[in-house]
């Protein structure tokens, strides 16, 4: 279960050496993030500088990290790669299973059962290849990575979109899809655009109802959901010394929501103690060795501006409590303003359900400074007007906070408490009433809080908070209440304040735990058998995807023109459908099935050009694949933002969707694309969108001789004749060209193995 001591010793062994040939070939100081990233190119790309944002380079992460839904396709994809054992440290975390209901026991024991197939099948494929493996409810995959595996300087890839919470402790995290996770088990380089950098300075000091939340909520309502997209985020500053580590996580699990490659802290001292609170000051030693290479250079920190490619200044002294929404994480809200906004706009001002924890905000210091608040419901005779959860992030954190007496506490408060999981922040949520659609609010310590994501209902108003906001509004029962300046009558009738939130950082008596769930992998795995019933619904072996024609693709059929907000739960939906992610064929009926039809502005409606008749949209593509004819997505801009899941480009390609054409490509979503030999391309004038019809009959043009940076043209044949011939623009390298015409990235694994 321990990280691999050896492993950062020879990570940490290349640094002095690479930084400094990496200083001497860029000629000038270098901010951390280039630092590890340099530290990190594979051996053939050592060599070499690189743009930002223009060059793809190959790196070699020392991690990979799995949650349980995405693992299913990735192990399905790492069987067929030909290899015996993973070549990088790997772990499977069973979290994203686990439907929150009634409450932790009993969830758990129904989760266990139900998917009793789907984690006998991780942990067989965990222990024949070599990966740790955590049971479920051992934890959400960043908690217990951050509390075991993330170390200083190291680089992670992971198949979950908030793979970045490792940033908190110095690590470059990023999210991917399980084709490029199977890359790098495989021992292949992982491949990256060079990313632009943003730094984020952080002066002043936190104080009061303010948290480490409140300061990602300010940066997304700068930045937007795009306006981190092909970027990575430094944070820097006395400020950012002054935060917990895992108040640093937060910040960089949510960096997620502004599009973010990843998001970063230096090393400094609360990395240590952290390291040290959770069994870890052989690394913190290690790390203490080498802590010049673990932070920026001091000229880049003096002269920001001429260092990063854009420049934020925050005053955490000056920092209000921000609350983020509704059906969107960008739209910021100080607390002081917030009153007025929900009046404003109509939204239900009660407050049905506040829920804390997941993966952003489940560290023992969030459950202290929430659980202070409780003490305060509960000593000043104050009874929450809001049912109230807890999600703590891993059985540790749990087991910590059971024995200093916090659970009792929000138990007398009226919380109930779920399993050590996702739930409610995905989608697993059983929440009773939600399939009447009524119009309502909710609040949450989570990241993401589009619409339908929590419970599957349209009017459900989710808005975003730190714990302590939301705590403070779920005894309150009330959107409009200000905890800063309002007062709340309690049941003698009597006027009273909650106080300032208080806290530790980690624990005084040290984390604890008897049972933290992980199953270690067998030193030899040759004899384990992997069992898969071709009878099952939830698990099915992979069959290759076809390679390219070697042609131009003509007469496709246009299968949506999806309109505005088009996120990977638009494409692939979670909640229920999460039983299918290691079964394709079954989890692709709900292939965009949450897109908006630009036409009708219905969702799961589009018109079949073969019939004339409207239907869904799995069903007519099927209708497509089963009589040879290929189509074509076309969609808005930043399309497919969200999770990592590799499903929503999957899907598309087993279903014999050929391109997907959009204004602007989120970045994993992009890559993901690529990686299963699909077509990601952009108009070259967004304009041209308009000018894409119902009926259309389309050609791609260009295949024959494709290549980087070279345009293609797509041709819309309008059903009365008529023809539009547009530029389109791709971002594909000659790598990835390969992949295309291979069919997949898969298959060329296959083909060298």
């Amino acid at each position: 279960m321990a990280f691999d001591i050896e492993m950062i010793k020879k990570v940490y062994a290349r640094y002095p050496e690479r930084i400094e040939a990496a200083r001497k070939a860029v000629g000038r100081p270098l901010t951390l993030t280039e630092k590890i990233l340099y530290a990190h190119l594979s051996e053939g790309a050592a060599s070499q500088t690189y743009g930002r944002g223009v060059s793809y380079v190959d790196f070699q992460p020392d991690r990979v990290a799995m949650q349980d839904a995405t693992a299913q396709m990735a192990l399905l994809q790492f069987m067929q790669a030909g290899k015996s054992q993973v070549a990088v440290p790997s772990t499977v975390h069973c979290d994203h299973l686990i439907q929150a209901e009634v409450g932790a026991d009993q969830d758990l024991t129904k989760a266990k059962d139900k998917n009793k197939e789907v984690y006998d099948f991780l942990a067989s494929v965990s222990n024949k290849y070599g990966l740790g493996f955590w049971k479920p409810g051992a934890g959400i995959i960043h908690q217990v990575v951050l509390e075991n595996y993330s170390f200083p300087g190291g680089m992670m890839i992971g198949t979950d979109s908030h793979t970045p919470n490792a940033g908190g402790l110095g690590m470059v995290a990023i999210g991917v899809g399980g084709a490029d996770a199977c890359d790098v088990m495989a021992g292949l380089p992982w491949e990256l655009k060079f990313p632009k950098l943003i730094g984020i300075k952080l002066t002043g000091k936190l104080s009061g109802w303010t948290s480490a939340k409140d300061v990602i909520l300010k940066v997304a309502g700068i930045l937007t959901v795009k306006g981190g997209t092909g970027a990575i985020v430094e944070y820097f500053g006395d400020g950012a010394r002054s935060l917990s580590a895992t108040g640093k996580g937060t910040i960089c699990n949510m960096g997620a929501e502004i599009g973010a490659t990843t998001s970063i802290f230096g090393y400094d001292e609360k990395s240590a103690a952290y390291l040290s609170s959770t069994e870890r000051a052989d690394v913190a030693e290690l790390a203490n060795g080498i802590a010049e290479h673990l932070t920026g250079d001091e000229e880049v920190y003096a002269n920001p501006a001429t260092y990063f490619d854009e420049v934020i200044e925050i005053n955490l002294s000056e920092l209000e409590p921000h609350v983020n929404g509704p059906f969107t994480p960008d739209l910021a809200w100080p607390i002081s303003k917030f009153a007025a906004a929900v009046k404003e706009n109509g939204w239900p001002a009660k407050l049905e359900v506040g829920l804390i924890g997941s993966c952003t905000n489940s560290s023992y210091e969030d459950i202290s400074r929430a659980a202070s608040l409780a003490q305060q419901a509960v000593d000043k005779k104050l009874v929450a007007k809001s049912e109230f959860t807890i999600t703590p992030g891993s059985e540790q954190v749990r087991f910590t906070v059971d024995r200093d007496g916090f659970l009792d506490t929000f138990g007398q408060m009226g919380g109930v408490v779920l399993a050590n999981a996702c739930g409610p922040c995905i989608g697993q949520w059983a929440r009773h009433g939600a399939e009447k659609q009524e119009k309502n609010s909710i609040i949450t310590s989570f990241n993401r809080n589009f619409a339908k994501r929590a419970d599957g209902n349209p009017n459900t108003h989710s808005f975003v908070a730190s714990p302590e906001i939301v705590t403070a509004l779920a005894i309150a029962g009330d959107l409009t209440f200000n905890p800063m300046t309002d007062s709340l009558i309690n049941e003698d009738g009597v006027s009273v304040m909650l106080d300032e939130p208080s806290g530790l950082e980690l624990p005084a008596k040290g984390f604890a735990v008897e049972d933290a769930g992980y199953q270690q992998p067998a030193e030899d795995g040759s004899g384990v058998t992997i069992v898969v019933s071709p009878t099952s619904d939830r698990l099915q072996l992979l069959d290759s995807f076809k390679p390219w024609e070697g042609t131009d693709l003509k007469g496709l059929k246009l299968l949506i023109k999806a309109k505005g907000k088009c996120t990977t739960d638009h494409i692939s939906m979670a909640g229920p459908w999460l039983r299918y992610r290691g079964h394709l064929d079954n989890i692709s009926n709900n292939m965009l099935i949450g897109a908006v039809n630009s036409y009708t502005d219905a969702t799961n409606s589009v018109k079949n050009q073969l019939t004339g008749v409207y239907g869904e949209v799995p069903a007519t593509q099927r209708d497509y694949k089963a009589n040879g004819v290929g189509s074509i997505v076309v969609g808005d801009e930043n399309y497919g933002e969200g999770s990592s899941r590799e499903h929503a480009a999957m899907e598309p390609r087993f279903l014999g969707v050929r391109a997907i054409l959009v204004k602007s490509f989120a970045r994993i979503h992009e890559t993901n694309l690529k990686k299963q030999g699909m077509l990601g391309l952009t108009f070259a004038n967004p304009a041209d969108y308009d000018l894409v019809q119902e009926d259309d009959s389309i050609d791609i043009i260009g295949l024959t001789t494709f290549a980087p940076g070279k345009q293609l043209q797509v041709v819309l044949n309008h059903a009365d004749g008529s023809s539009d011939t547009i530029q389109v623009n791709h971002t594909y390298n000659e790598g990835q060209i390969e992949w295309f015409k291979a069919g997949s990235a898969l298959n060329l694994i296959k083909a060298k193995a």
